[in-house]
């Protein structure tokens, strides 16, 4: 699931573009939802710190000793991959605004076909950027960041991250290349993503996440498993 957060200093534009947000994500059936939209820069900080964002929207001027320009800085440097969305009603700040490899610049006021546009096409430029997203469907794509395991089920893989699992048919075999090298196979069901363990067990051979979910460890994949994580 896509995690969009939103930043403005006035809660009835909030409100409103929240809601056409929602409208967009309902009428096209993509999977995401709004994380966080405040109008308190030290919430949306604070936020950053212990959650995983993939659009972050900032109106530019938020009357504010702090910009949006300077939350995106701040926010990029420790999400290189987020895509960031300004916008505003002074058209003076948009060079400004690419600086911080803005996805899209919107201004005010802005329309529901205008947001539905640049929604899409930031859909599209996810599935197309497949270093740092996996496609499940044509209308889901998730962080790589987001996925502790890959399991095995039938002629399905089922990816399963902190709160969701997204099930498709594929295999092991296919998907393997793909994958960034912190995602490791440590058992004939399962393939996890090793930042995001919390605790190896090697006396039960489990492997153990934050959300108290974990993996078995196979013995024929064990050795290779620990080398690996060990490093």
């Amino acid at each position: 699931m896509l995690n969009f957060v939103i930043c403005d200093d006035s809660s009835p534009i909030l409100t409103r573009f929240s809601k056409m947000l929602e409208a967009i994500f309902i009428n096209h059936n993509i999977d995401a939802n709004i994380g966080l939209a405040t109008t308190d820069l030290s919430e949306l900080l604070n936020y950053t710190k212990s959650n995983t964002i993939d659009v972050l929207i900032l109106d530019i001027n938020l009357k504010s000793d702090v910009s949006g320009c300077d939350i995106a800085e701040m926010v990029r440097k420790k999400n290189k991959s987020v895509y960031i969305i300004f916008y505003t009603g002074h058209l003076e700040y948009a060079l400004l605004a690419y600086k911080y490899k803005t996805f899209d610049y919107l201004c005010k006021p802005i329309t529901q076909e205008r947001l539905e546009e640049t929604v899409l096409r930031l859909l599209e430029d996810m599935r197309v950027s497949s270093s740092n997203f996996i496609k499940i469907n044509s209308k889901t794509v998730i962080n790589e960041k987001d996925i502790n395991y890959i399991r095995k089920d039938g002629m399905k893989l089922v990816f399963c991250t902190f709160e969701h699992a997204y099930s498709t048919y594929n295999s092991f075999s296919k998907i393997s290349s793909s994958l960034p090298d912190n995602f490791v196979r440590c058992h004939k069901s399962f393939i996890i993503n090793i930042n995001n363990v919390t605790e190896v067990d090697v006396k039960n051979n489990s492997v153990l996440f934050n959300n108290n979910d974990f993996c078995s460890i196979g013995a024929k994949y064990k050795n290779h498993f620990l080398e690996v994580f060990n490093k």
